[in-house]
């Protein structure tokens, strides 16, 4: 396992504690307990019902698939899955809560303890223990920036299932705390409960930070609420650890709080003091029975699990031969996945080939050409203008000398504009490799002639100026000269 992350203080080195609470809204059509849609980007409060705006006598109606969501997420971390659980009443007061309480869990989640494993960059892992998962409707959303005298506030999200994942305090750096959620993401992306989408605030966190001696007793957390970018994870426990550093070394006292993060400027502010369990009054809810899972139900759901990202991985190493760093980035998102073994089914396929013996190629061009042009044009693999099939006809055109590297980059970045399959660019443009002996052989005939002193100091014993000459016949050939017959032909010809 790493060194634990340390901080270096005046009087010594300090031990980080990290747990958080990531807040993943599920993926439901409807919300929790109403049949309001759930669909990001809509109109301001057009995705409202009674239930959402809390009118008088309205009663929540609990959304079924929004439990198998949740049931689905505790599976997939290997969690305990309670047959009885119960909502509960968690009162305080906000602008953006209409019912001026929220409908939680408390004491009897749906899902029990489970567990994450991460990797780090050095290879090393390490287990996160996930502590419970419950269920709960999000709030609203207030809007400060659209008047300098008022807030506006958009109900549409009011109402959206959530699942809260709460870990234990088991991560010691910034780091971890990356891996986590990245691991996090990826698994309920393959499973389809939530998509992940952090910038769109459909997965944010809840960072609790502390600060220890090595080796003591927890030192008093404070949590830095609604962080929304795995970066910004990692730079407000940072600046927040070392804010608790100085505080502790002045011989000042930390007072458990919830804070703030502001990105622009990369540190933490107080918000207001964190409140405990008995200061939201939690009681049972009133208008909902309890919950109780069949064994049907239950398998139901397990039976539903697509293969998991460490599952995948796995399977990618010893059944394909990939290296652990390429399976790890291909299994690291859901559509990457399904993206590579499209491709890699295809090309398999058109090559007459096993998976196996082309499955190295496949990634490094998928991981190297693909993902590279896909990060210069700021798009998602979802998003990719070339499909799985066009890239696996690109790479067996290479296979079958029709294209060289140099031709096959040309055509990718057409294919790129255009969204034409390979072939046709190839056909259309005159790209294709030129493998004809006669053609190659008046190529190379007319560098030597032109490169008389040339060839006779090849001939004389100086073996490096080969590359001279497979550099000029590829010239003279604009590019297009297969090189491996080049070679062939020079070796004969400058004999």
């Amino acid at each position: 396992m790493a060194d634990a992350y340390r901080i270096e203080g005046r009087t010594g080195p300090w031990e980080l504690v990290i747990g958080l609470e990531v807040h993943a809204q599920v993926i439901s059509r409807a919300k929790l307990f109403s049949g309001a849609a759930t669909a990001f980007g809509g109109e301001p409060n057009s995705q409202v019902s009674f239930i959402d705006a809390a009118m008088p006598g309205m009663l929540p109606v609990l959304n079924g698939e929004c439990v198998r969501q949740a049931v689905r997420t505790g599976l997939a971390l290997g969690a305990q899955i309670n047959r009885w659980s119960r909502f509960d009443r968690k009162n305080y007061f906000y602008a953006d809560l209409p019912q001026g309480y929220q409908i939680s869990q408390f004491q009897h989640p749906v899902v029990g303890e489970g567990a994450i494993e991460i990797e780090l960059e050095d290879g090393s892992r390490r287990t996160i223990g996930i502590e419970r998962i419950h269920l709960e409707q999000d709030a609203g959303k207030s809007i400060h920036d659209l008047s300098p005298d008022r807030s506006y506030v958009d109900l549409n999200r009011s109402g959206v299932a959530l699942m809260e994942i709460v870990s234990r305090p088991d991560m010691r750096s910034p780091a971890e705390a990356a891996a986590y959620v990245s691991s996090l993401r990826s698994i309920l992306r393959a499973i389809g409960s939530c998509d992940g989408n952090m910038q769109e605030g459909s997965m944010r966190a809840d960072v609790n930070v502390s600060v220890r001696r090595p080796g003591e007793e927890f030192g008093t957390r404070c949590e830095i609420k609604n962080v929304n970018s795995i970066r910004f994870i990692q730079q407000a426990i940072v600046y927040e650890a070392r804010r608790q550093v100085e505080i502790l070394e002045d011989g000042g006292t930390i007072h458990q709080e919830t804070r703030l993060f502001d990105p622009d400027r990369g540190e933490t502010r107080s918000l207001r003091s964190k409140e405990d369990a008995h200061d939201y009054r939690y009681f049972p809810e009133p208008d909902l029975l309890p919950l109780e899972l069949t064994e049907a139900f239950v398998a139901e759901c397990r039976a539903s699990l697509p293969e998991l990202p460490a599952a995948k991985r796995t399977r990618f190493e010893t059944e394909l031969g990939l290296s652990s760093y390429l399976a790890g980035v291909l299994t690291a998102d859901a559509d990457s996945s399904r993206w590579f073994e499209a491709l890699l089914a295809d090309s398999a396929g058109r090559q007459g080939k096993p998976a196996r013996d082309v499955a190295e190629k496949v990634a490094n061009w998928m991981t190297g050409d693909l993902f590279g042009a896909l990060n210069r044009l700021g798009l998602e693999i979802a998003d990719s203008p070339v499909s799985p099939a066009q890239g696996a006809e690109l790479l067996a055109l290479m296979a079958d000398g029709t294209l060289s590297g140099p031709l096959a980059k040309q055509v990718f970045e057409i294919m790129l504009e255009t969204r034409e399959d390979p072939g046709a660019i190839a056909e259309a443009r005159g790209l294709k490799q030129v493998s004809d002996t006669g053609a190659l052989e008046a190529a190379i005939a007319q560098v030597m002639d032109a490169n008389a002193d040339k060839v006779a100091e090849y001939r004389a014993g100086k073996d490096k100026l080969f590359g001279f000459f497979v550099g000029q016949v590829m010239k003279a050939s604009g590019g297009k000269a297969n090189p491996a017959v080049v070679n062939d032909l020079l070796k004969k010809a400058l004999g």
